[in-house]
C-alpha cells in the first residue's frame, strides 16, 4: 500500500510518500480502507521528535481518520466489512473507569504506527461508527480536537452555563472545537485570534468577545471586558507564550485546562498568584470512550462542525505540515489517500 512515512526527526523534508507493507490484521483488529484523514498539531510534536519516545522508523504518522470497513479480525464484534468507522486515537485499558489514566495509556500516530495510509490496522476499541450522510472530511477531522475540548470543558473544567471562559487561539484546531462547546454549554465566551477572518469565524460559531493577541495584551483585554473581574476558566493549549497572561486571565478562584503546549512546554509560572488567587491548574489528555460517543453524536447530528481550511492529497503531506506551522488560515487540513482522488 501507499502510506506517508517519516524517515527520521527533522523538518519537512524527512516525509515520504510511498511503498509501506500491507497492515496485518490482528484478531481484536479492523482492517479500514482510508477515505480521508487529517493532522493535528501533535503530528508536528511527532515529526520533530519529542522527548522520552522512541519510535520505530519508518513511521507512519496520523491521529485522525476514517473510512470503510475492509476486513475483521476474528474476536471482533460490533462491526463488519462496508460499515462506514473514524478513528479515535487514545488506547487505554477499558476495564479502567477512566482509561486516559491507564499508565499504559498511549496515541495511535504518536507512540505507535498510525493511520495516514491507503489502509490501517486499528484496534476495534478504538473506532467509532460514522452514519451515512456524514462527509468523510468531517469524520476524518472531527474526532481528536472535539474530543479533547469536550473533556477540558465539560469534564475537567466542570464549566457551567452564565460561566466566563477564554479560548485561545479559537479557530485552531482544539480552539474552534472548545469555542463551539463553550457556547454549548451556556458560557459566556472570550476568544482570542489574529485576523478579521477568524474573528467573523469566532463571532459565528459562539464567541461573544473577540481579542487580536498581536495588537494588544489578551489579559489587559479580559480585565477590561470583565470590569477587572476575570474568567473563570481558560483553555490553554500554546503554553511558554500565553501562560502568564492566562493566569492573569483568571478570577479568584478561576481554572485554567491546559491540553498541549504548542509554543513551548516549559513556560514561567507565577506560583504566588496561583495560590493567593487561588486558581486551579487543570491538565486534560484525550477522553474516555463515552465523552467520546456524547460529543461525536453532536458532530454527526451537526451541532458542531470542524472547520476544515484545506483538503490536500497524502502525497503532499509535507506542504499540509507547512500550512499548520505557518499558521496559515485556520481549521483542519484534511488528506487522502491519492488513489481516492
Amino acid at each position: 500500500m501507499q502510506a506517508v512515512k517519516i524517515t527520521e526527526h527533522g523538518d519537512t523534508d524527512v516525509i515520504e510518500y510511498g511503498e509501506y507493507p500491507d497492515p496485518e490484521v490482528g484478531r481484536d483488529e479492523v482492517l479500514v480502507d482510508i477515505k480521508a484523514a487529517a493532522l493535528n498539531h501533535l503530528d508536528i510534536w511527532t515529526r520533530r521528535g519529542m522527548p522520552g519516545i522512541d519510535l520505530e522508523m519508518p513511521h507512519v504518522p496520523g491521529s485522525d481518520a476514517a473510512g470503510v470497513v475492509e476486513e475483521v479480525g476474528p474476536d471482533v464484534t460490533r462491526f463488519e466489512e462496508g460499515d462506514r468507522v473514524a478513528v479515535s486515537a487514545g488506547v487505554g485499558d477499558l476495564r479502567m473507569d477512566d482509561p486516559t489514566l491507564d499508565p499504559r495509556f498511549h496515541i495511535i500516530g504518536e507512540h505507535v504506527q498510525g493511520v495516514h495510509s491507503e489502509y490501517a490496522a486499528v484496534p476495534e476499541d478504538n473506532l467509532i461508527p460514522v452514519p451515512e450522510d456524514v462527509d468523510w472530511a468531517v469524520a476524518g477531522s472531527s474526532c481528536l480536537v472535539f474530543q479533547t475540548a469536550w473533556r477540558m470543558l465539560i469534564d475537567r473544567a466542570e464549566l457551567q452555563a452564565g460561566e466566563k471562559v477564554l479560548v485561545l487561539g479559537a479557530s485552531g484546531g482544539v480552539g474552534h472545537a472548545a469555542l463551539q462547546i463553550a457556547d454549548y454549554a451556556g458560557a459566556e465566551v472570550y476568544a482570542t485570534g489574529s485576523t478579521e477572518e477568524k474573528f467573523d469565524y469566532a463571532r459565528e460559531h459562539g464567541a461573544d468577545h473577540v481579542c487580536n493577541y498581536e495588537d494588544e495584551n489578551f489579559a489587559d483585554w479580559v480585565l477590561s471586558e470583565t470590569d477587572g473581574r476575570g474568567v473563570d476558566v481558560v483553555v490553554e493549549h500554546v503554553g511558554a507564550p500565553t501562560w502568564q497572561n492566562s493566569l492573569k486571565s483568571l478570577t479568584k478562584g478561576g481554572r485554567l485546562v491546559t491540553c498541549g503546549g504548542t509554543g513551548g512546554g516549559n513556560p514561567e509560572t507565577d506560583i504566588p498568584r496561583i495560590f493567593w488567587e487561588q486558581l486551579q491548574i487543570i491538565g486534560s489528555t484525550m477522553a474516555t470512550p463515552d465523552q467520546v460517543d456524547e460529543v461525536m453524536d453532536l458532530v454527526w447530528d451537526g451541532t458542531f462542525e470542524p472547520a476544515i481550511r484545506e483538503e490536500l492529497p497524502m502525497s503532499e503531506t509535507p506542504r499540509a505540515h507547512e500550512i499548520i506551522e505557518n499558521r496559515e488560515g485556520f481549521g483542519k487540513v484534511v488528506v487522502r489517500p491519492d488513489s481516492e482522488l
